[in-house]
């Protein structure tokens, strides 16, 4: 009866304390999904060369070459953008014509070799000698001669 007791009173024991363990688990896989929903990746968190999640690679379809790059002017800071995203200089992102919004793609000036990657979140540029407006910062990362309103680069698009 005793040697029954103890046994009983073991594995009560065990199993409460297993199933602390378990809620103290899910409760820690809540608090992380929670704060990668919260947390917002920008087009600056990705490495330029590899993928930021794995070492592969990143996969590139080439789409223009040497095309006109210009950036946005200050005065349309804080306003929405097309796609309904606020606009920030400060940001890599960049206005097309076509490609749909989200697209993301690493522009390379051809003069220095320099690159950025941005995402499209707007529409334009709509001028004719143009493919694409990107953000002040990602324009003054790419240019040599920071007095300059013009680029060429070639535009490429990263597939998933």
């Amino acid at each position: 009866m005793k040697k029954g007791l103890i046994l009983l009173c073991i594995v009560f024991v065990v199993g409460l304390v297993w199933s602390q363990t378990s809620i103290q688990s899910k409760q820690k896989q809540t608090i992380a999904k929670d704060t990668v929903k919260k947390s917002k990746t920008t087009a600056a968190d990705i490495s330029l060369v590899t993928d930021s999640i794995s070492t592969k690679p990143l996969q590139l379809k080439a789409f223009k070459k040497s095309v006109i790059a210009s950036y946005y002017a200050d005065k349309f800071n804080g306003r929405r953008t097309t796609s309904g995203k606020k606009f920030s200089n400060n940001g890599y992102t960049a206005a097309h014509k076509k490609l749909p919004f989200g697209t993301k793609l690493k522009v390379t000036n051809e003069a220095n070799g320099k690159s950025v990657i941005v995402e499209v979140t707007d529409r334009g540029p709509f001028v004719r000698s143009k493919e694409i407006d990107l953000t002040k910062r990602a324009f003054m990362d790419l240019a040599d001669n920071k007095r300059s309103g013009m680029l060429r680069v070639k535009i490429e698009i990263i597939e998933n």
